[in-house]
């Protein structure tokens, strides 16, 4: 007889499954996360002041996402209406040394952080007299280490209560299923406790597909992907050095692996964001020699998230729409519309690559490149869709 085929463990990506996803800006307080805030989302809603705990309540915005695939699509279609796919930030309030204890406003900050999916770390790296520093001077090494301990020690009280109810099931006895399951959750569990006791970020670690089932239940803080933003003065992002920077960068390296680092100067794009046109940025950034870091830092979250686009596009409209990494077709027809994921037929699909070398619909379809795909198809990033569907039920 063959060989049996091994089957493919099917990967289950950390974090809430959805297309929705929300990013939250954290860090100590008076390091800049407010004006960043309000750089990003181009908006007033956030609260700068010299002072912690300006923040509250978590503010929130929607940012458009930089896509030059959609700028070229609507070139190409001049449609009546454009809709750009956004991700969703939120202006978290600063955390102190102590907050996993209820610190300053300690259990509100870390209930904000629970609730969003990835977090963008604010570092702060500048001297500035007239902005205090709640820890007396800056030290962006030992700022990174406080937060990372907070939320460390958070996720460890999470996961001890969480313990504590798997084992009252597993202790009734039996083989059910049901106590089975939960005794090996309990394995699972405290080499979770173990990772998060060793200093580490459950993010960071290799997890299997149980263990990934178990840690998405369990809502921890590091196992939310992170961004850390290395807040520089202006002169210094402009002349791209820091005497922080390879401190930092060996901190993240042996704390948080893989981990993406972007430096750039709220200040520098606080004041970008005073000119009323596009040009009048060009200009200012080509005459100071630096560019603004917002663009990188949309696009690099959207990928932390596991983000991708696709395109739907027409003379009425183009679209960028937003799904996660492993989405197969009619989950993906089901963000446009529940109906067309219930009576999806198929999927026409066009790569992006293709439309731009060979210009419009037309001459796709003549090369042959328009695909159809079925209900297995995993849509990739970039693709252009149109769904066929049969009629839905009355």
């Amino acid at each position: 007889m063959p060989p049996k085929k091994a089957v493919k463990e099917e990967k289950i990506l950390l974090g809430r499954p959805g297309n929705n996803l929300k990013s939250g800006i954290v860090g100590l307080a008076n390091v800049g996360k407010s004006t960043f805030f309000q750089a990003i989302t181009k908006s007033q809603l956030g609260t700068p002041a010299n002072y912690p705990f300006a923040t509250i309540d978590p503010e929130e915005a929607r940012v458009i996402v930089p896509s030059p695939r959609f700028d070229h699509l609507c070139e190409a279609y001049k449609p009546a209406s454009k809709v750009p796919a956004n991700i969703t930030v939120f202006d978290i309030a600063g955390l102190t040394k102590g907050a996993s204890t209820g610190a300053g406003l300690g259990n509100a900050f870390l209930s904000h952080i629970r609730a969003v999916d990835a977090i963008y770390q604010v570092v702060r790296c500048f001297d500035d007299a007239e902005i205090i520093h709640v820890e007396g001077d800056v030290n962006p090494v030992r700022d990174l280490q406080i937060i990372l301990d907070e939320l460390r020690l958070k996720d460890i009280e999470f996961s001890l209560k969480y313990l504590e109810g798997v084992e009252k099931i597993a202790k009734r006895g039996g083989q059910s299923l049901e106590v089975k399951a939960k005794k090996e959750e309990i394995l699972i569990v405290q080499k979770i406790i173990k990772f998060l006791e060793d200093g580490k970020r459950v993010s960071n670690g290799e997890w299997s597909v149980k263990e990934v089932e178990v840690i998405n239940q369990m809502l921890l803080l590091t196992a939310k992907p992170a961004i850390y933003l290395i807040n520089l003065s202006e002169r210094d992002y402009i002349r791209k050095k820091n005497k922080s920077l390879l401190a930092i960068k060996e901190w993240i390296d042996a704390n948080s692996p893989g981990d993406t680092i972007i430096p750039l100067s709220v200040s520098f794009e606080e004041r970008l964001t005073q000119f009323e046109t596009q040009e009048e940025i060009d200009e200012e950034c080509k005459k100071v020699g630096a560019v603004s870091a917002l663009p990188k830092i949309i696009v690099t979250m959207r990928a932390a998230l596991n983000l991708i686009s696709f395109f739907t596009s027409g003379p009425d409209e183009v679209r960028e729409w937003t799904i996660r990494k492993g989405t197969k077709a009619p989950q993906a027809a089901g963000v446009i519309h529940t109906d067309l994921m219930n009576t999806f037929i198929l999927a026409q699909v066009t790569k992006y690559a293709d439309f731009k070398e060979l210009g419009d619909e037309t001459a796709v379809k003549a090369a042959g490149k328009l695909l159809q795909k079925g209900k297995e198809y995993v849509v990739e990033d970039g693709d252009i869709i149109y769904f066929r569907a049969g009629a839905g039920k009355n």
